[in-house]
């Protein structure tokens, strides 16, 4: 019977239909668990909707444990052991403690973590070619690979930047120690002067703050353009080399 119930969780291609069934149900109680975040008020329909996922979810992670043993690469007692510290079942796990959200009203963001059991629908359900929301098509897998390939750059980029606005706060916090109650709001509009966003709710007023701001909005244009083109060159690359690969395999 736990094999039986293995195959149906995990969209094994035994019981296609009946597990098809189980992934857009599960999808079903995600939507309908995420659903209240999009509105301030929480009307008793709500409440009820909250409940009713958490419990199935709570089901769903049971059934999983009591099965871990046919999903390990290494079957044994010890898998059901392995299990609770595994990717899937700490993201399981933290979807059932927004539950606890009448602690404290900021406690109910957790409830966006249930958004990681798609993935498990992605990696996991087969039999739902349908609606699995994350396919790996041929687009998703050479982006992938490019960002393997280019992830030093990715990082060397990402840490000029954060290096930058750390920089430009200091320098803005320094000349207009009386526009900034504090060091975060210094960072909050270098951050917004780097990206070229610019909201306008705090500005800098003496001239070499805004010197520092026009600096930071060129350097924001820079550092945006970096990564894109790397990405861009990649992905062509990438795309070559996908295309040979299918090239060869036809002939």
């Amino acid at each position: 019977m736990r094999e039986n119930v293995y195959h149906v969780l995990d969209s094994t291609g035994k019981y296609g239909a009946l597990a098809t069934a189980y992934s857009i149900f599960m999808v079903v109680c995600i939507v309908l668990s995420i659903v209240p975040l999009c509105f301030k008020a929480e009307p008793e329909l709500f409440l009820w909707f909250d409940r009713i996922t958490v419990v199935i979810f709570i089901i769903d992670y049971i059934l999983r444990w009591a099965t871990a043993d046919f999903r390990s690469r290494r079957p044994g007692k010890g898998a059901f052991a392995r299990y609770p510290v595994t990717f899937f079942a700490i993201v399981d796990l933290l979807s059932i403690l927004p539950a606890l959200a009448v602690l404290h009203p900021a406690f109910r963001l957790t409830k966006l973590v249930r958004l990681g059991r798609v993935l498990r629908l992605a990696r996991w359900g087969k039999s739902l070619k349908a609606v699995r929301l994350l396919r790996f098509s041929k687009g998703a897998r050479i982006i992938a690979a490019v960002i393997r390939q280019e992830y030093p750059a990715l990082i060397v980029v990402a840490g000029m930047a954060v290096i930058y606005i750390f920089i430009s706060a200091l320098i803005l916090f320094q000349v207009e120690p009386d526009s900034f109650q504090n060091f975060l709001e210094a960072l909050y509009l270098a951050a917004v002067t780097l990206t070229t966003v610019g909201y306008g709710d705090i500005y800098p007023q003496s001239a070499a703050g805004r010197l520092v701001s026009v600096l930071s909005s060129f350097m924001g244009i820079a550092i945006v353009a970096l990564p894109a083109g790397l990405v861009t060159a990649g992905y062509m690359q990438e795309l070559r080399r996908e295309q040979e690969r299918e090239k060869e395999g036809r002939e």
